[in-house]
């Protein structure tokens, strides 16, 4: 194992946002956006944040190879936090509430080491938008990446 030491000079950072359309709940894969996103920025070594910008969606990195993962994962999710008429906030609906339950559980950032030039993924990780809405919508992600 190595450790990288650069001057603070030598630091540059990239910011940019994707726009993903939904067409409703599940594990959306944003993978590729993500990698041809973070290549063309020609950074070497670092660190890559992917954020959502929302309170009813979330980002996982999970299976990019099993479809039934993702399937799995879903049908975890909604008997984790179900639709039910027992929430307060129902302000859009009965999936609303639940929508908010489930980003909590499953986050809205994350870290990935760029290596190489690259995301530091696994052989098969891939990065997902999980929507937790039933309706489609147009989600805002957050990309910033620092390195040398």
């Amino acid at each position: 194992m190595s450790a990288i030491a650069a001057p603070s000079a030598g630091l540059r950072q990239s910011l940019t946002e994707l726009t993903i359309a939904t067409p409703g709940p599940g594990l959306h894969e944003i993978t590729r956006e993500v990698v041809g996103w973070v290549v063309a920025q020609g950074i070497g070594d670092g660190l890559l944040t992917v954020f959502c910008r929302h309170t009813s969606a979330s980002l996982a990195i999970q299976e990019n190879a099993a479809p039934a993962v993702r399937r799995d994962l879903q049908r975890w999710i909604e008997r984790i936090a179900p639709e039910s008429t027992a929430y307060e906030h129902d302000d859009e609906g009965p999936d609303d509430m639940p929508a908010h339950l489930r980003a909590v559980l499953t986050g809205v950032q994350l870290s990935i080491p760029v290596i190489g030039g690259a995301p530091a993924l696994g052989t098969w990780q891939g990065i997902y938008l999980w929507e937790h809405r039933r309706r489609p919508h147009r989600r805002t992600i957050a990309l910033h990446l620092l390195g040398v």
